[in-house]
This record gives C-alpha cells, sequence and structure tokens, in this order.
C-alpha cells in the first residue's frame, strides 16, 4: 500500500496498543482545575496531558439514532484526545451518502487526521481518496477490516467480524442450539452480514437470516415477534447490537416462544440482563478501547511517525465473549460506560 501522499511521510515504526486498563486510567486523570472543560468538552486537567501542539481529529461513524454502543466509542475517543491535546470532532449518519458528505465537511475544515467506519466501504472510497489527496491521515475503526488496507487507510482497530460470527456459532454448538435466527438491523452493512455469514459457517443446526428496520424498535419487535410465531422451532434468536437484544426478548415473550436470546456487542444494561439470565451471551468487541486507540493512532503518528500494526496488519480488540461465569467481573466497567 502506498503511503506516500500522506502529509508527513515517515519511516514505518511498530507500536503495541495500549492496554485497555492504561486507557481508562488516563481517562480518569484530573488535576486541581476542577475538573474544567475544554472547548470541545474534552478534560482540560494537565496531569497525564500530552504538551504536543494542538491537533484537531474528526471521528465520522454510522451510528444510528439511538444506538447506545456508539457513546461507548466516542468515551474512548474523548479519554484519549483529552490525554493527547485533541480537539475532537464528532459526527455521525448510518446513511452512507451522508457519512461520505461528513468526511467531505472534515476535509473542508482541515482537520489533521479522520477516524472513519466503513460499514459501507464503496461509498466512502472517493472521499477517502480526497481525503488523502489533501494529505490528511486516515484511520479505520469498527468496520471495514477487509477493506481499509485496499482504501488505503493508515491503520484499522476493531474486531474481525467473520471470526466473531464464527466463534458465535461455536459457541451455540456448545449451548446445545439447533435452529438459530440471525437478526440483521442494518441491510447492506457488510460487518452485520459478514457476523450471520461467519455464525452459519461454523453452526451445526439451522440459520435463518432475518432483516429488520434498525432505527424503528417498534418494528424490529413486531418483525421478530411474527418469525417466532411463523417458525415455533426457533430456539434462538441472535441478534447483532446491543440496543436490539431486550427487545427480542419482549418479542420471545409476546409470541410465546421458548427461544433464548444471545446477542454481538455489550453496554450496561446488557450485563445486567446478562446477570438476571435474560441473555444468553453477548460477544465484546471493545469499543471504548477502538475509539481511544484511533484517536490515540492519529496523535502517534503525526508525532512519532508510527504506524500499529506495523501499517499491514489491523488491531484486533475482540471477539471475547461475555456470560454468567464473568459478567460480575465486566459490570462495573460497564456500569461506568466504558464497556
Amino acid at each position: 500500500m502506498d503511503r506516500s501522499s500522506h502529509h508527513r511521510p515517515r519511516r514505518i515504526v511498530p507500536f503495541v496498543a495500549v492496554a485497555a486498563a492504561a486507557a481508562l486510567t488516563l481517562a480518569g486523570c484530573s488535576s486541581g482545575s476542577g475538573g474544567k472543560k475544554s472547548e470541545d468538552g474534552a478534560d482540560a486537567s494537565s496531569t497525564g496531558k500530552a504538551s504536543t501542539p494542538r491537533m484537531t481529529v474528526a471521528l465520522v461513524t454510522h451510528q444510528a439514532p439511538g444506538d447506545t454502543f456508539w457513546d461507548i466509542v466516542r468515551k474512548g475517543a474523548e479519554a484519549a484526545a483529552a490525554k493527547d491535546n485533541v480537539k475532537l470532532i464528532y459526527s455521525a449518519d448510518p446513511n452512507a451518502g451522508n457519512q461520505a458528505n461528513l468526511v467531505q465537511n472534515a476535509i473542508d475544515q482541515k482537520v489533521d487526521g479522520i477516524a472513519i467506519t466503513l460499514a459501507k466501504p464503496d461509498a466512502l472510497k472517493s472521499v477517502i481518496g480526497k481525503a488523502t489527496k489533501a494529505g490528511i491521515p486516515v484511520v479505520g475503526i469498527n468496520s471495514g477490516l477487509s477493506d481499509w488496507k485496499d482504501l488505503g487507510l493508515l491503520e484499522f482497530f476493531g474486531q474481525d467480524e467473520s471470526v466473531a460470527g464464527e466463534a458465535f456459532g461455536k459457541k451455540l454448538n456448545e449451548v446445545g442450539a439447533k435452529n438459530t435466527v440471525c437478526v440483521i438491523h442494518e441491510q447492506g452493512n457488510v460487518g452485520l452480514t459478514q457476523r450471520c455469514d461467519g455464525l452459519k459457517k461454523t453452526f451445526e443446526g439451522k440459520t435463518q437470516i432475518l432483516n429488520v428496520n434498525g432505527v424503528d424498535m417498534p418494528s424490529v419487535k413486531s418483525t421478530i415477534t411474527a418469525k417466532l410465531k411463523q417458525d415455533s422451532a426457533i430456539d434462538y434468536v441472535a441478534t447483532l447490537g446491543a440496543p436490539f437484544a431486550p427487545t427480542a426478548v419482549q418479542s420471545v415473550g409476546d409470541a410465546g416462544s421458548k427461544a433464548k436470546v444471545a446477542t454481538f456487542d455489550l453496554n450496561k444494561d446488557l450485563t445486567k440482563a446478562i446477570q438476571a439470565g435474560d441473555i444468553e451471551f453477548a460477544v465484546d468487541q471493545q469499543p471504548y478501547l477502538q475509539g481511544y486507540l484511533a484517536i490515540d493512532g492519529l496523535w502517534l503518528y503525526e508525532n512519532n511517525g508510527n504506524y500499529s500494526g506495523g501499517g499491514e496488519q489491523p488491531v484486533l480488540t475482540g471477539p471475547a465473549f461475555v456470560d454468567k461465569s464473568n459478567v460480575d467481573a465486566v459490570s462495573e466497567y460497564a456500569a461506568k460506560g466504558t464497556r
């Protein structure tokens, strides 16, 4: 991959990604400023804060309204921004065309770096090329592991969705599932498709795919309910995002089904649901870490010429399973909104 077009060509110096524990420690740094906030809302305390020149970084995601997963990503990004003396500009739109426009806005503002999700990479190819031409380094997070290098991004932070799906399918085998419906809440999102495809690849039972309108939760509920009434043999519902799992639990009740619910992704409500036995397990891809490392990675590139993963390998933040056996250890972090 040719990176000679980026504004500060440097020798490649791989670095080891910081641990999640270190990220959380730095996020909690404070000083005698009494928690004073900077102009962009970040903690302006000086303890643990970089003395490097002020940078402006845009984080542009495909977050849909109400999707709490991205609140965790953003918290991680804000923690790194506070530490690294970075002004963070966050924007999001689930529509790929609108997301591309947001990236263009960041280019027009002449930001020093862009972190972007690639849920629909083809729609973002052109604008990423414009950012590269403008000398703005771009890193990928969360979605787009199969495409980030082809699109000329510096780094990628996230999980391999195919691997995560395969692990989910194996977990279903372990718990004795026979008939699973995989609920896709955003059609065309390559990461979600890869999750279901991976699940189907390793799951030894029957896999059904159900598309729902993820921006309309009542519709999600009614669609899952109808599917469960239609096929009473379904014994597991696999949702692909934390906010959809509790809705699936409601659908199971409404349909009079005996199906169990498991999900990808995690938040504080999900940890409580796992503790209560309403949700069987969740796949955690550590979104806080994704946001943190993306901003920190751009800062390291700007100030020390580093490429995470040597510029050729992604930094994987998941998958890891959370179930009743380990949920108590995770819950304290989820309560803080960082898991």
